[in-house]
């Protein structure tokens, strides 16, 4: 059974950086194609980026060209790094894992049937 525990939320000051981080147990990382999403009250979930088996990025969304996912597969576990961050960037982020990409296509939440519970970043 895959897990997922998100971390490195917090508060961050507009302009500045936040590094999140999704702890994966039950199975390898580097087997997953794992993802961030995030939500904001009232709108619906976002996706932000994903990384696939071979460790090939792509991003989605308004943080595009702000953010990098990568993985560190000792660690078994997937970070996103984000920048130049403004309070519209205000969310619960999301990680979630999946067993396929579907390279080229969008990301579709409904792809992904593990979820963590979610960090609050809150920048001002």
């Amino acid at each position: 059974h895959v897990q997922l525990v998100e971390s490195g939320g917090g508060s961050v000051q507009a302009g500045g950086s936040q590094k999140l981080s999704c702890q994966v147990s039950g199975s390898t990382a580097r087997r997953l194609c794992m993802g961030w999403f995030r939500q904001i009250p009232g709108k619906e979930r976002e996706a932000v980026a994903r990384i696939d088996i071979n460790d090939r990025p792509q991003y989605a969304g308004s943080l595009e060209g702000r953010v990098a996912i990568f993985r560190d597969n000792a660690k078994n576990t997937l970070y996103l790094q984000m920048s130049s961050l403004t309070p519209e960037d205000t969310a619960k982020y999301y990680c979630a894992a999946g067993p396929e990409c579907f390279s080229g296509a969008p990301m579709f939440s409904y792809n992904y049937p593990y979820w963590g519970q979610g960090t609050q970043v809150t920048v001002s």
